[in-house]
């Protein structure tokens, strides 16, 4: 399919070797300070934002949306720049499963322990691991922080069993210290306005934040449209994606725009619901 996606031939080769691709100043400086400025005195966002303890006490808090609104958030999700380079990795048309916001506060921001994204999803009634989540740095991220790290090339191992540890589900511990004796761990750090695209089947995790520096990020996760949940879940099935320009990321700030979001519910989550079982 054609697109104005961002990647060349070679990066959506990488993705599909390695699992991730990044690119640098998917957002500009601008951009991304009013992305910043926006999150940060979000009281809504705020409000219903929820944590997630790391099983040692620690926590991550975040907050999640399915449909992608008319304000900065919004047209982020929906820009060409983002949806179209997705559509490149994907091969499909794109539609918005949900995004979130993670906010990893200096000192105090839990880890996320090793996981796939599918290993959740699939529980949600998802058939195919034809999904692709955009992790764009609000702020800096550094091994210091807590930055996202990946097992490059776990996404061609397929989906491994996924139990709770503490609030998060988690990839079978046993496995993981075995892939990790094969694969390449890559710390994946970003500069502000920085993305990282990757793979619902790669594993990926991060530490805790012992650093001064907050670790917000912006992730916008991405279903093929032939990939239609089977059955309803707490994250939409297909629902046709309208794209924007990509200066109206831009003028949603200038406008004032606000985000008129359908804030989720962790009690609704249906796919955490589907792991409990599991739980060792």
């Amino acid at each position: 399919m054609k697109t104005s996606g961002k990647f060349t031939p070679q990066q959506i080769s990488d993705y599909h070797k390695d699992g991730y691709v990044i690119l640098k100043g998917l957002l500009n400086q601008q951009e991304v300070e009013n992305l910043r400025d926006r999150a940060k005195s979000d009281r809504e966002m705020d409000s219903h934002s929820f944590q997630r303890d790391d099983g040692t006490g620690a926590k991550v808090r975040l907050s999640l949306w399915n449909h992608p609104g008319n304000g900065i958030y919004g047209m982020i999700a929906r820009s060409h720049k983002v949806v179209d380079s997705v559509e490149q990795l994907l091969e499909d048309e794109a539609y918005h499963y949900h995004s979130k916001m993670i906010m990893k506060e200096a000192k105090v921001g839990g880890a996320w322990a090793w996981h796939q994204d599918y290993g959740y999803w699939y529980e949600n009634g998802v058939l195919f691991p034809d999904l692709c989540s955009v992790f764009i740095a609000v702020d800096a991220a550094t091994v210091e922080n807590g930055c996202l790290q990946v097992l490059k090339g776990s996404h061609k191992l397929g989906r491994i069993n996924h139990v709770l540890t503490g609030d998060q589900a988690g990839a079978d511990l046993d496995r993981v210290e075995e892939i990790k004796k094969r694969l390449e761990l890559v710390h994946v750090e970003l500069g502000k306005g920085d993305a990282v695209f990757f793979h619902s089947n790669l594993l990926h995790r991060s530490d805790r934040n012992n650093s001064e520096n907050p670790r917000w990020a912006m992730i916008c996760c991405y279903n093929a449209k032939s990939n239609n949940p089977y059955k309803e879940s707490h994250h939409p099935q297909y629902t046709p994606l309208v794209k924007v320009p990509d200066s109206a990321i831009l003028e949603a700030a200038q406008n004032a725009e606000v985000d008129s979001e359908s804030w989720l519910d962790v009690n609704s989550d249906s796919s955490a619901k589907g792991l409990e079982k599991n739980r060792n």
